[in-house]
């Protein structure tokens, strides 16, 4: 297996690790929308709160590590960004 093979298997298996990574939060995400009766849980909100900074420093590990692209890494984490943005905005109603 020749150089960039490798590196572009390794690329590979770091992005679908965070991807991982990110669905499990998205499923943390989608429950507490699911059961919005729970609203402003602490532990919940500490819970995802904690995970997005897990994962932040997951995706910016394989980024300077040269395992996946900047892009592909910013892309992962603005689409979490702007869904637990919407869960925010949905136990946060404006009156």
């Amino acid at each position: 297996m020749s150089s960039s093979e490798l590196q572009t298997e390794l690329s590979a298996k770091a992005y679908n690790l965070l991807q991982e990574d990110a669905d499990k939060i998205e499923k943390l995400i989608e429950i507490q929308m699911a059961n919005l009766s729970t609203r402003k849980c602490p532990l919940y909100e500490e819970v995802l709160d904690t995970q997005m900074y897990g994962f932040s420093r997951q995706v910016d590990f394989a980024v300077r590590a040269g395992l996946i692209e900047e892009m592909a890494g910013k892309g992962l984490l603005s689409k979490l960004e702007r869904n637990l943005s919407q869960l925010v905005e949905l136990m946060n109603p404006k009156e």
